[in-house]
C-alpha cells in the first residue's frame, strides 16, 4: 500500500526546499521516496523529480491560450489535471506499490482551501489506496506578529476543513524566527496554540476598529480546537527527523526494510536480528501508539535551540561535527590498513 504526502502552503513558505530535504533523508535512511510536482508554474525544481505536471501541462501556455491571469491559469492547470487524472494515475503505477510519494503543490492558498478539483484529485487518490496525510507549511515569522499569526491559525484550519485528511500544520524556518523580533510569549503557546485571550491586548492595540472581529475569529479558532503546529529547521537532522515521526504517525506508515537492504555505512549490521531487535524497533512501536519522542518534540528545546541559545549551539554543533569527522577519518585509516594487509 503506497503512502504519502499532500504538501502545501503559501508562497515561500518552504515546499519545495522541504521536498528536497525529506529526499535527502530519506535517501540516507535508504527509504524509498519518490517527489510528484503539481506545480505547473515551478520552473526551478531543486529535487530529482519523479512525476511533472509540466509533461502535461504549464502555466505559461494556459496563460498565452486563453488570457488569463496566474491566479486563473492555475486554477486552470488543476482542472486540467482532474480531467486528466489518468494521466498522473498511470505514472504513480510505475513508481510500485512500496512508494512513499510526496505531491507538491502549488502556493496558491486557495487550491488546498476553497477550490474543488485538487480536493478531489486526492479523494481518487484514496480510493486507488494510498494513505495520505496533509503537510501545510507557514513560515513562522508570523508569530511574532500577533494579527499574522491569527490568520495563519484561520488558515490552517480553512485547510483542514477542505482537504479532510490527516494533518499536520508546520511552523517553517523556525530556525530564521529570531531574525524577526522577540515573541510575545514562549514558543509552547504559539505551537500549541493555547488561550488566545492573551492576544486580546495586542490585536485591540494593533487595530481597535477590528477589536470585535478578531476576538470572534479567536472564538472560531478555539471552538474548533483542532490548530496545532509541529517546528521545522530543514536543515537541522533532529527536526527532520521529529516531523517524520509525527507525519508516519499521521498517516499510519511504518517502515520496515527488506532483508537485503543495504546498510549505511558506521550503521550496527543488524540484519539477521529479530524484528523486535532491528535498530528501527523505535521507529516500528513509536509509530504505531504513543507520544512522539525525540530531541525535537518539545517546543521548548525548539525554543533554547533557535531562540535562547543559538550561538552556543551552533558553537556546539560545529565541534560535534569536526568530531564526527575525526571519528570518521580514522575508521577509514583503520579500513584502509585492514584491506592492506589482506
Amino acid at each position: 500500500m503506497p503512502f504519502g504526502e499532500v504538501v502545501c502552503g503559501s508562497p515561500g513558505s518552504g515546499k519545495s526546499t522541504y521536498c528536497y530535504g525529506k529526499h535527502q533523508l530519506f535517501t540516507a535512511l535508504n527509504r524509498p521516496i519518490a517527489i510528484v510536482n503539481l506545480d505547473p508554474a515551478n520552473e526551478n525544481i531543486p529535487y530529482p523529480c519523479a512525476i511533472d505536471i509540466s509533461s502535461l501541462i504549464t502555466l505559461d501556455d494556459v496563460m498565452n491560450e486563453h488570457g488569463l491571469g496566474p491566479n486563473g491559469g492555475m486554477l486552470y492547470c488543476m482542472e486540467y489535471l482532474e480531467a486528466n487524472y489518468d494521466w498522473l494515475e498511470d505514472r504513480l503505477k510505475e513508481l510500485g506499490n512500496e512508494a512513499y510519494v510526496l505531491f507538491d503543490l502549488p502556493g496558491q492558498v486557495e487550491l488546498s482551501t476553497n477550490h474543488e478539483s485538487v480536493k478531489r484529485i486526492v479523494k481518487k487518490l484514496e480510493k486507488s489506496g494510498f494513505r495520505l496525510a496533509a503537510v501545510h507549511l507557514c513560515d513562522a515569522h508570523y508569530v511574532t506578529d500577533a494579527s499574522k499569526y491569527i490568520s495563519v491559525l484561520m488558515l490552517s484550519l480553512r485547510a483542514m476543513l477542505h482537504l479532510e485528511l490527516p494533518h499536520v500544520n508546520v511552523l517553517s524556518k523556525v530556525d530564521l524566527i529570531q531574525q524577526y523580533g522577540d515573541l510575545d510569549f514562549n514558543l509552547d503557546f504559539y505551537t500549541e496554540v493555547q488561550d488566545l485571550s492573551y492576544l486580546e491586548n495586542t490585536l485591540s492595540s494593533s487595530s481597535p476598529r477590528f477589536a470585535a472581529l478578531n476576538m470572534a475569529i479567536v472564538s472560531l479558532i478555539e471552538d474548533y480546537g483542532l490548530v496545532g503546529f509541529e517546528t521545522l529547521a530543514v536543515e537541522d537532522k533532529e527536526s527532520m527527523l521529529h516531523l517524520t515521526r509525527a507525519i508516519d504517525k499521521a498517516n499510519g506508515c511504518v517502515f520496515v526494510p527488506p532483508q537485503d537492504a543495504k546498510v549505511p555505512d558506521g550503521a550496527v549490521d543488524a540484519t539477521d536480528a529479530p524484528p523486535t531487535q532491528k535498530p528501527n524497533a523505535y521507529g516500528l512501536f513509536a509509530t504505531a501508539m504513543g507520544a512522539v519522542k525525540g530531541p525535537r518534540s518539545d517546543p521548548r528545546d525548539v525554543q533554547e535551540r533557535w531562540l535562547d541559545a543559538k550561538e552556543e549551539w551552533d558553537a556546539y554543533e560545529k565541534a560535534q561535527w569536526r568530531r564526527e569527522g575525526q571519528l570518521v577519518q580514522e575508521e577509514n585509516a583503520k579500513r584502509s590498513q585492514i584491506r592492506e594487509r589482506k
